[in-house]
């Protein structure tokens, strides 16, 4: 079993803000190296990747990890504001010309995957994206369905309020986190585990972090997207939990319902079942792993 990598935390400045990432080394040089984003929710941040990237070399695995925390998340700072799945890519094209500088795998959890396409939608030349990942992505209706514009800035001023703080003090609380993971994420209430819970009540603890998570429930990400899933280029592993759920009120939508929709609209796309829900990096890390090193070959 390979030795555990340390990873080092580092900085860099976006915009005159202050971002945190986590970078793996190894001497592998030659080996693309992995471009994680995180989901975002309550208490998430680069942290949820943690077990993620311990399993990853502990099988033998080498490629560099680069796991940085998106601005208003972990340790980048906070500001108070609405956050856009553009801006978040902007920032992530930043750290990729920037501090990467090579070509990358990008492997992006749940309905970030906006994020991940306006990534895709920055480049140039070079193209700094060799191949993407989509990780129990969300179901294409709520990936093609926009949400208005007035809506969204509608429900983001009803939770910028001194009711939505509220309301985010409570989510924060381990009562709701537990119930929430077991209800909406995770198949087996049992992985819903006190390392879990710790990493969301610490990544809550900054009252700040709660305008990336608003800015989520507003729905900023709920664009229609087709155009820009069926333009991706690059070589695209799909991976989806034989459980998993789905807040969109297609009644069809199935795991394999799931696959299917996103093999049609991707260009050059594979797509795997493993078991699970909707957090496969976290809740079948071993499996995932093995599916995302079998892409990578």
């Amino acid at each position: 079993m390979s030795q555990i990598i340390i990873p080092n935390t580092e900085f860099y400045t976006w915009k005159n803000y202050r971002c945190a990432y986590e970078h793996y080394p190894t001497e592998a040089q030659d080996s693309t190296p992995l471009l994680l984003i995180h989901p975002i929710g309550v208490g998430l941040s680069r942290r949820f990747w943690h077990r993620f990237c311990q399993a990853w070399y502990q099988s033998g695995r080498n490629n560099p990890i680069y796991n940085p925390d998106l601005l208003g998340c972990g340790e980048s700072e906070m500001p108070h504001i609405a956050y856009t799945p553009a801006d978040w890519a902007a920032q992530l094209q930043h750290f990729l010309q920037t501090v990467i500088q090579k070509p990358v795998t990008l492997v992006v959890q749940g309905a970030l995957l906006p994020v991940a396409l306006e990534i895709v939608r920055l480049q140039t030349q070079p193209n700094l994206i060799q191949k993407l990942v989509l990780a129990s992505p969300p179901a294409i209706a709520l990936m093609t369905q926009p949400t208005g514009m007035r809506q969204q800035k509608l429900t983001w001023n009803l939770l910028d309020s001194p009711l939505g703080t509220a309301f985010y003090f409570y989510a924060r609380r381990p009562q709701f986190l537990s119930s929430f993971s077991t209800r909406q994420l995770f198949a087996s209430r049992d992985r819903v585990d006190s390392e879990w819970l710790d990493l969301l009540v610490k990544g809550a603890a900054n009252p700040a972090s709660r305008y990336a998570v608003f800015s989520f429930l507003a729905g900023f990400w709920r664009q229609n997207y087709r155009d820009a899933i069926a333009a991706i280029a690059q070589p695209t592993l799909v991976v989806v939990g034989d459980r998993a759920s789905s807040l969109s009120k297609d009644k069809q939508d199935t795991p394999d319902r799931r696959l299917a929709d996103y093999l049609k609209c991707l260009p050059q796309a594979k797509g795997v079942k493993i078991s699970g829900r909707n957090v496969l990096p976290y809740e079948s890390t071993t499996d995932f792993i093995a599916t995302l090193a079998a892409f990578e070959q």
